[in-house]
């Protein structure tokens, strides 16, 4: 699947519970893998990044499926998921 066709598309929990919308991806290119998915775009993005990667965005390695919509693993009832020190090294 190519990386454009991620964007907008609808994320859900595995218990079907609506999550957000891909807005943008954050990619590890040393592992040619996507780490993040941001729901809101980087480029619009206010305030701190940390904030926005706990606050805003959901593990890659939560996802279970990608096909007509993103489904991911476990209740998802806010997308809080921590920054680990090495994402927020490589925002800098």
């Amino acid at each position: 699947m190519r990386l454009s066709a991620i964007y907008n598309m609808d994320i859900y929990s595995a218990e079907g519970q609506y999550v957000g919308n891909v807005k943008d991806l954050i990619l590890d290119l040393q592992e040619g893998a996507i780490t993040r998915l941001l729901l809101v775009p980087w480029k619009n993005m206010k305030g701190d990044p940390k904030r926005v990667l706990k606050e805003q965005s959901i593990r890659y390695e939560s996802v279970k499926s990608v096909g007509d919509v993103v489904v991911v693993s476990g209740k998802q009832e806010s997308t809080s998921q921590q920054a680990t020190p090495e994402e927020i090294n490589d925002l800098r």
